[in-house]
């Protein structure tokens, strides 16, 4: 099939949440891999516009905003300076980085809403919701609370229960009641308009899973499951007094969802950029890719292409590249915990060093599974790669020059075999690394980059010019000039994953920027060119440094520990009857299977002997326990729970556990062997 060819590009990157700073694990699924691709068009010449900004709305910053007692503006008015600010000082080079909260996007949001409303794209449907009697208000999901019924969990969310990871809806919390006024919610009337995706279901299927095969496998698959599961009506409006007013009569008190409301952020934004926005968004010879990170797979790749279709006239998404999860020294990155390495600090605390962290975040990135960040492999990184490799080839280039002719370019004379075959290797590089920008395969792309400056160290150390110049002085003219022509190959190379550092180089050079079409040529910097004075490109980080960081999350570890050791311990319950209490059957059964469940992360499917019985339980155990460290234990079961379905699972019964201060999970067994079905009570 012949390649679709296009005359300019729009790169968009996931909005990130104003109700909190960026991190690693942000920077590591998307804005590092969407400012590498960005920076390598540009130098290609490309049209193209990298488009980003904050995500105001929605139910967490009302939370935010609530706790701190200030207005939801004040919150994101905050959060965007700061993150905008941060990614400037990372050279994150997006061509606007806008806000939802602007008139631009107000407008736009509010049109495109318009549109689909008249045209009858949408479901009105009423459905009996949460009211709030006491503050007067609907209550979102994420503002109701009670017992997951799932796992028991006392503080889960109407949304989700973040203990065992279901999904939840507010009608399956056992006692629910209202976060903003801790009351007990009454049930009322509401009205809101619905996205039919069902109705979508054939265009998705044909355009991405017949059409576009050559996407990330994890995009693909998710894409994959929520098409086979079926696809249900999503609401576009609920009811809150913080987001964009929807804009028809009778929508009193409530707003665009933001999930709706979002993604038209980056339509707006590119309104607020250029005049022209039209010929970004409704022109087939543009391409069009979102990077986004993997929790936001089903928005960019289901839902805003239905928007964008039910809408008519924009184009779709050509890929939408999504990277993993990155964690943090061995443990998920939480920003409720305050487990991460913040951006804002570390620019402060590591002051020129922008490029060590992009290079490692990329050389380490989570492009097919999760992957870790620790501070020692920060530290090697550095100190081997760009230090000994990078940093090491370009400096004794350089100083060599400087020191043997006075910093002017030594012309090149007759080449050796050995230098021909150096000059190829040169050469034949450029094809692997654009085949692996093109391809979203920035790690390889990364180690691409990096091989011009590890053939110039190894030319170097294998011709010996501090040798060679005591008996054969104009064959070193010959070596610094290779040496020169792949240090200025090399700033080409690494100007997309290090901006910094490439400038620096072409400054040490004395050159201005090359474009693309230069690299791989050995005719960058003229014979008699007079240098600039060379510098250390990268320094070495010492033990103390990183130990410093190491003590800074113990630190945050121990604070953790103290925190949810002195929680207050919850009230008792209402008093229950002895009858009630003989009304529940515990029996000692023993698990005699126990495997994951496909497609989640906590739970596992067990299959226990009651001892009445054999029979599938389905736990949120799978982060405390192995399928094998269970098999042949002895447990206490809530055996008369009513039967619940999970993932296709008919769960009968409760495994029954107890939750220490660190949040670990404790089986309840006898303490001795006992017969399977023996009652506790």
């Amino acid at each position: 099939m012949q390649q679709k060819k296009f005359n300019r590009y729009l790169v968009t990157s996931a909005l990130p949440y104003a109700n909190g700073p960026v991190h690693i694990g942000h920077l590591a699924g998307v804005y590092i891999p969407s400012d590498i691709y960005t920076r390598y068009l540009r130098l290609k010449g490309c049209d193209v516009l990298s488009v980003c900004g904050s995500d105001e709305h929605g139910v967490p910053i009302t939370i935010k905003a609530r706790k701190e007692g200030i207005t939801p503006q004040q919150v994101v008015d905050r959060y965007h300076a700061l993150i905008k600010r941060s990614f400037e000082r990372l050279g994150i080079a997006f061509d606007i980085y806008s806000r939802t909260s602007s008139p631009t996007h107000a407008a736009t949001a509010s049109d495109f809403f318009r549109k689909l409303y008249d045209e009858g794209k949408f479901v009105e449907r009423t459905s009996m919701q949460y009211y709030d009697e006491e503050a007067q208000t609907f209550l979102a999901d994420r503002y109701i609370v009670g017992t997951c019924p799932k796992c028991g969990n006392e503080r889960a969310y109407g949304d989700q229960c973040e203990k065992c990871g279901s999904t939840l809806s507010p009608d399956e919390l056992v006692d629910p009641h209202s976060a903003v006024s801790g009351s007990k919610p009454v049930k009322r009337e509401t009205k809101h308009w619905y996205l039919p995706l069902n109705d979508y279901e054939a265009f998705l299927r044909a355009w991405i899973l017949d059409g576009h095969k050559e996407w990330k496998s994890n995009v693909y698959g998710q894409c994959k499951s929520w098409l086979d599961g079926g696809l249900q009506p999503r609401a576009v409006s609920r009811d809150l007094d913080w987001g964009i007013p929807v804009p028809v009569e009778g929508a009193e008190g409530k707003v665009l969802y933001v999930w709706f409301d979002a993604p038209i952020g980056y339509i707006s934004a590119t309104k607020e950029l250029t005049p022209d926005w039209e010929k970004y968004w409704k022109s087939d010879d543009t391409k069009l890719v979102h990077f986004i990170g993997k929790d936001n797979i089903v928005f960019h790749c289901i839902v805003f292409p239905s928007m964008l279709k039910a809408h008519g006239g924009y184009i779709l998404p050509e890929n939408v590249p999504s990277n993993e999860f990155l964690n943090l020294e061995g443990d998920k990155i939480s920003t409720s915990r305050n487990w991460a390495v913040w951006l804002h600090e570390y620019l402060d605390e590591f002051p020129g060093k922008e490029d060590v962290l992009r290079y490692v975040l990329c050389a380490n990135a989570p492009e097919t599974k999760d992957n870790d960040f620790t501070w020692k492999d920060f530290q090697a990184r550095n100190n081997s790669e760009l230090v000994a490799v990078l940093g090491n080839f370009v400096n004794r280039a350089l100083v060599l020059t400087q020191k043997y002719y006075g910093g002017e370019v030594p012309a090149c004379g007759l080449l050796t075999d050995y230098d021909r075959a150096t000059i190829a290797e040169i050469g034949g590089i450029k094809a692997s690394l654009e085949a692996n920008i093109e391809h979203y395969h920035f790690r390889e792309a990364l180690k691409d980059a990096m091989n011009f400056a590890r053939i110039g160290n190894k030319y170097l150390a294998d011709t010996e010019p501090w040798k060679v110049v005591k008996t054969d002085p104009e064959r070193v003219k010959t070596i610094l000039n290779i040496a020169l022509q792949i240090t200025a190959n090399t700033a080409v190379a690494i100007e997309p994953f290090m901006p910094f550092s490439a400038g620096k180089i072409r400054s040490m050079l004395a050159v201005d920027r090359f474009g693309w079409e230069e690299l791989g040529s050995m005719e960058l910097v003229a014979a008699g060119h007079r240098i600039g004075s060379p510098a250390l490109l990268f320094e070495k980080i010492e033990d103390d440094v990183i130990e410093r960081q190491l003590a800074k999350l113990a630190a945050t570890k121990e604070a953790n520990l103290a925190a949810e050791k002195t929680q207050q311990v919850e009230d008792q319950k209402d008093n229950i009857s002895f009858d009630d209490f003989q009304r529940m059957d515990i029996r000692v059964s023993t698990i005699l299977s126990a495997e994951k469940v496909a497609k989640t992360k906590k739970l596992l499917k067990l299959t226990v002997d009651t001892g009445i019985d054999r029979r599938e339980i389905v736990s949120g155990i799978a982060e405390h326990f192995t399928p094998e460290e269970l098999v042949g234990r002895q447990v206490l079961v809530l055996v008369n729970l009513e039967p619940r379905e999970l993932k296709g699972t008919l769960s009968r019964g409760m495994i029954l556990m107890a939750e220490d201060a660190s949040g670990k999970l404790r089986l309840l067994e006898p303490n001795e062997k006992t017969s399977n079905g023996a009652v506790v009570g």
